[in-house]
């Protein structure tokens, strides 16, 4: 037999059926090899998804989103991701992880993710705390450091928050005086307080104006409760953020009451801002009571993205905004965690009556001397951090951390609640032990540079007005401390218990009941 053609009939028939097979081993083999290499670089997602929400459902409702994230740390390990529907997350809660994202990665991650709620209550996000990173963050973070927040600039203001803490203290005297008990105490919520003190002390330095720490007509309630909403909102997770073709149902009518806080706020400060451009027009306007207002109006030009007056309004607003409630709420933690511990509140105050007497309020030059009230606030500041989960920041640019692969478009979010409680830095730390930063911690700062204590933050984006908080709440814890003996109604425990929202509320009012420690003359207003 002939078989000479046989051989490539039978060699066509193989290739034609070999082919396809090893087209398909390829493919597997390529498949499994991708997987096992996304597998070893993509760092790890945390379980109990839901299809298509993702986890958004375990960061809606009442719990804060810093202790949910904490447990599902606790579980997952210290860096995990997060599905929020459309958007992906990278959650970070230890403090060597939250070094590499803010030193190594740090411009990589020097954006903030784009929401609805910066969108509509940050003018388009025109305020530069929550603009994205590019050209007019950086003008508008320079303009406001030098105008502002730089270190001389606030030593040329010191007389307004000195001047304005002793009206807000001789405002609480005067509560006392008219209001007080056969025991000669007077009870007082101490959140409406710090916060009327705190806005006194910025509205001065923006703005020129303050608001009566016991004022209580109708624009200044209007006002107070939409700095409140504010930060309620801002920090709430929307269903709309994680799945965008939803919006126009505005599901739980978050954008609507968002739309209507704005308008608040927008004509608040549009009348100021009306107010500075006409006391220029007339002649009054004088340069030596130039307040931030002014030097924004004398500075900015039309951008590309907004015109002067948005910008002017966003900027002071922003800044408003980021020193009233957040200061306020370091303060109202200092006090309840005080309250709590009676011995370091005693001790505090014997510090102060040591180093300054009772014949005269806190300075601030006096602040450096109160080594112990320092304390307090630093232990205050790690365990209820203004911020407990930062201001989340989102990847411009594909990115390694901890050796996973982190793609561009990433949000960041830092867990500083969890940071702050690693039990490798901190004994007992859960514990409210201010001792610890005059010992074991006692070269710790919280200016950046110790990632194990970060409540500013860290890196391009870190508070620049670090400096200021801090000066505000040293100056009025002690004068508060100096100045009222202070205690909790029947002497009962405060309630610990946190809210939901972008700064750490507490869940119930601080309510205190208060008495002078100095002589009546200390409060006299000159």
């Amino acid at each position: 037999m002939d078989t000479s053609h046989s051989y490539p009939a039978i060699s066509t028939i193989a290739i034609t059926f070999s082919l396809p097979v090893f087209f398909l081993i390829l493919l597997w083999i390529s498949k499994t090899s991708f997987r096992s290499t996304n597998k070893k670089r993509a760092a790890p997602e945390a379980g109990n998804s839901w299809p298509v929400l993702g986890h958004l459902h375990l960061l809606v409702g009442q719990k804060p989103a810093h202790l949910t994230l904490s447990a599902m740390a606790d579980k997952y390990g210290p860096i995990f991701t997060i599905k929020l529907g459309v958007r992906r997350a990278l959650v970070v809660s230890s403090w060597e992880t939250a070094k590499e994202c803010l030193t190594t990665n740090d411009k990589a991650f020097a954006t903030r993710p784009k929401n609805i709620s910066m969108e509509v209550l940050g003018y388009n996000h025109a305020m530069f705390g929550f603009a994205p990173y590019g050209p007019y963050w950086r003008n508008m973070r320079k303009i406001t450091t030098l105008e502002l927040l730089a270190n001389h600039r606030l030593d040329m203001l010191k007389h307004v928050r000195e001047s304005e803490m002793k009206v807000s203290l001789q405002e609480l005297y005067q509560l006392w005086k008219e209001n007080k008990n056969s025991s000669d105490k007077v009870l007082v919520e101490m959140d409406k307080w710090f916060r009327d003190a705190t806005a006194n002390v910025i509205l001065k330095m923006i703005v020129g104006k303050r608001i009566s720490s016991l004022g209580n007509d109708a624009e200044s309630r209007r006002w107070k409760e939409a700095l409140k909403e504010f930060f309620e909102l801002s920090g709430k997770f929307l269903v709309a953020d994680a799945f965008p073709f939803l919006r126009w149902l505005d599901i739980g009518g978050d954008e609507r009451l968002m739309k209507k806080v704005k308008k608040v706020l927008n004509e608040v400060a549009e009348e100021w801002l009306q107010e500075h451009k006409q006391k220029r027009a007339s002649g009054e306007f004088k340069v030596e009571g130039e307040d931030f207002m002014d030097a924004m109006l004398s500075i900015l030009t039309d951008a590309e993205e907004y015109d002067a007056d948005t910008i002017n309004k966003a900027t002071c607003l922003n800044l408003i905004l980021a020193a009233t409630d957040p200061t306020a709420v370091i303060l109202i933690w200092c006090l309840a965690l005080l309250l709590n511990n009676r011995d370091a509140l005693k001790k505090a105050q014997q510090e102060i009556d040591i180093h300054i007497g009772k014949d005269k309020l806190v300075e601030e030059n006096d602040i450096k001397n109160l080594v112990y009230l320092q304390a307090i606030i630093k232990e205050t500041l790690r365990l209820h951090p203004a911020g407990p989960l930062a201001v989340p920041h989102e990847s411009m640019e594909d990115c390694t951390v901890n050796g996973y692969h982190i793609p561009a478009g990433t949000e960041l979010l830092i867990n500083l609640y969890k940071i702050h409680r690693d039990s490798r830095v901190w004994s007992d730390p859960y514990k409210f032990q201010p001792e610890r930063f005059l010992t074991t911690h006692k070269k710790f700062d919280v200016r950046g540079q110790n990632f194990e204590l970060i409540p500013f933050t860290s890196g391009r984006r870190m508070c620049p007005g670090v400096s200021f908080a801090l000066q505000v709440v040293q100056l009025t814890l002690a004068n508060l401390l100096h100045g009222f003996d202070i205690a909790t109604p029947f002497d009962e425990p405060v309630d610990m218990r946190e809210a939901a929202g972008l700064s750490n509320f507490k869940a119930t009012p601080l309510e205190v009941s208060i008495s002078p420690r100095l002589p009546n003359y200390c409060y006299e207003l000159k």
